[in-house]
């Protein structure tokens, strides 16, 4: 049975950091393709940061230079590294896991809630 749960987010001042993680079971993080999605209220979720099975990475320009994201094959895990936050990075944040020949996300965890007051 595969589960993704995240973990890290909380509530944060203009400027902080704050590091999620998202702890997989029954999948191996080598061998997929990954990704961070987040959704604000009143808009539709959409990917943050990507990072694939060879390591190459993606993010949405509204992040970029800002987060990070990495994988510990040891741990299981996905990383989002996220600093210099502003208030409108404030969304529920989300993990994501396909294989890498397909297009559409398998799994999903339960996401974790980033607020960012000003």
């Amino acid at each position: 049975q595969v589960q993704l749960v995240e973990s890290g987010g909380g509530s944060v001042q203009a400027g902080g950091s704050l590091r999620l993680s998202c702890a997989a079971s029954g999948v191996s993080y080598s061998y997929y393709n990954w990704g961070w999605f987040r959704q604000a209220p009143g808009k539709e979720r959409g990917v943050v940061a990507r990072i694939n099975s060879d390591r190459s990475t993606w993010y949405a320009d509204s992040v970029k230079g800002r987060f990070t994201i990495s994988g510990d094959n040891a741990q299981n895990t996905l990383y989002l590294q996220m600093s210099s936050l502003k208030p409108e990075d404030t969304a529920m944040y989300y993990c994501a896991a396909r294989r890498p020949w397909e297009s559409k996300y398998n799994y999903w965890g339960q996401g974790t809630q980033v607020t960012v007051s000003s």
